[in-house]
């Protein structure tokens, strides 16, 4: 026999039995933490925090030539000795490169050696502030020696006698039985290990005696991009990982404060906006990031945890979203959560189209929720089809509301012969590149949303009969985007112009 650990409970299994038949119910293709039992020792995780008079920065080291910078004596030698608004340099100092007279794409947040006249003995650390070509002076390979990874408003702050203060190595704990992550069920266990097979998060502002607010609308966010209890890691740093499959969404800034080991984020604005992060080590706060909770088990899976992992992950409290639901189920579940329902129309035949509030804080907070309510017959069924239209399908979501809940809403803008055209608002910003357009013939029933090589781009249309000239928009089928098709036609027919329309993903 042997002694095991799994999520902190001792358990006594036979010897040689294997990880899948210890975890019979785990989510399938969700990585475990395996540690062997040893003592464990201080490591660098190769990133280092270099404070400076305007701020803090955390970065990444991705080579060698970078080891000069945890000598303490170039710490002095580090004052702002030029700057534009593509890149701020740290200087002069003397350094073995070899200039290649050359210029190099660089991205927000590359941090390069570079020299001055191409003489090594005025070399710089330069910060780039923006995506920009320049010869900097650098190498062959365009002197990267790493990459900023908090802290990065910093970059813009810097000003005229602005100076670095400090350098010093972010220090983690590192396991030295070389622990790793699996979703190998048929890893035979050993005597000692620990497994650890979820991450549980605490919402910021939750607890079971008092409910606070400070943080619901990145919470809602939150709760929706985790609510399969999966989280995907796209990004895996030194200093945090990232589940970045929301990204693109803009989320509403609320609570910022030091992100501690553990702590989970929303990034509210740039190319990883709507993205959720968890923190392996503790980083400076950030504006474009808001707290959103905090890991209260599991965080020996999160440092663990490799690029392209799926880890299992639970949150506290579970989201209230009653849209799209009949009315008695809802009652049931507010019944159950402990806030009372206050219903327009309290009639079985009904569906929740709406709900206020709107995030699940407010409505423990404040003990009840008001909703409002449609008949079945308003309430049309469709089915989206993903694997032909992936990106339309996407928007197409954003724009009605089913990103976010079970129904969504559409506003009939046309109807005429047997077909019926929506003209939802569409956000500025967003493309719609031809994609699965008709080749002989446009289907009955099928869905389409117009592609921006037309002047109606962003209308959604169906078309009721099938249609070898036009596609459901009305547009030729170039300018047709197909994306699904609507399964409760008899109610389409009874829509009337100027109306809205509440449509119900059904997933096959």
């Amino acid at each position: 026999m042997v002694t095991i650990h799994v999520d902190g409970e001792r358990l006594v299994i036979a010897a040689g039995s294997t990880l899948g038949s210890v975890l019979k119910d785990h989510p399938p293709g969700c990585a475990v933490a395996i540690i062997r039992p040893a003592t464990q020792e201080q490591a660098k995780t190769g990133s280092l925090a270099i404070s400076t008079t305007a701020g803090q920065i955390m970065v990444e080291l991705t080579g060698e030539h970078a080891t000069f910078l945890e000598s303490p004596a170039i710490v002095p030698q580090l004052a702002l000795h030029w700057q534009d608004r593509y890149a701020a340099a740290f200087g002069p100092f003397p350094s073995d490169i070899h200039p290649a007279r050359k210029p190099h794409l660089y991205e927000r947040g590359d941090l390069i050696l570079g020299c001055g006249g191409y003489d090594p003995a005025h070399s710089y650390l330069i910060f780039s502030r923006s995506r920009h070509s320049a010869d900097q002076g650098a190498d062959e390979l365009g002197g990267i020696i790493g990459n900023v990874v908090s802290g990065r408003g910093v970059l813009d702050r810097w000003s005229a006698g602005d100076k670095v203060t400090k350098i010093e190595p972010v220090i983690s704990w590192a396991d030295t039985s070389r622990s790793f992550t699996t979703t190998d069920s048929g890893l035979v266990l050993e005597d000692g290990m620990q497994v650890v097979t979820r991450v549980a998060v605490m919402a910021q502002g939750f607890s079971p005696e008092k409910i606070t607010t400070e943080a619901a609308g990145s919470v809602e966010h939150m709760l929706l991009a985790l609510q399969s209890g999966r989280f995907v890691v796209d990004r895996a740093t030194s200093t945090h990982i990232a589940d970045l499959r929301r990204s693109g969404t803009d989320v509403i800034r609320e609570y910022h404060h030091p992100r501690r080991e553990g702590a989970v984020t929303v990034r509210a604005t740039g190319k990883a906006a709507g993205g959720v992060f968890i923190y392996r080590t503790d980083v400076p706060s950030s504006m474009v990031h808001s707290i959103a909770g905090q890991v209260v088990q599991g965080i020996e899976l999160v440092r663990l945890a490799q690029e392209h992992d799926i880890i299992a992950v639970s949150v506290q409290p579970e989201r209230i979203d009653l849209l799209g639901l009949p009315v008695q189920r809802a009652k049931e579940i507010a019944l159950a959560r402990g806030f009372s329902l206050i219903i327009d129309k309290d009639l079985a035949e009904r569906i929740v189209v709406s709900q206020d509030p709107g995030t699940t804080l407010d409505v423990l907070a404040e003990r009840k929720a008001t909703v409002t309510t449609a008949p079945f017959d308003k309430v049309i069924d469709i089915e989206l089809d993903d694997a032909h239209a992936p990106a339309s399908c996407a928007v197409f979501r954003r724009i009605t509301g089913l990103v976010e809940h079970d129904t969504g809403m559409l506003p009939v803008f046309f109807k005429f012969d047997d077909v019926v055209l929506f003209k939802p608002e569409i956000p500025v910003g967003i493309k719609l590149n031809p994609e699965n357009s008709p080749v002989d013939e446009a289907p009955a029933a099928g869905l389409a949303i117009t592609n921006d090589s037309r002047k109606g781009a962003g209308l959604v249309g169906v078309r009721l009969s099938v249609n070898r000239e036009f596609g459901p928009t009305s547009e030729p089928f170039d300018g047709t985007n197909m994306i699904g098709r609507v399964i409760d036609t008899e109610k389409l027919k009874k829509v009337k112009e100027r109306e809205n329309v509440y449509i119900r993903e059904v997933k096959r």
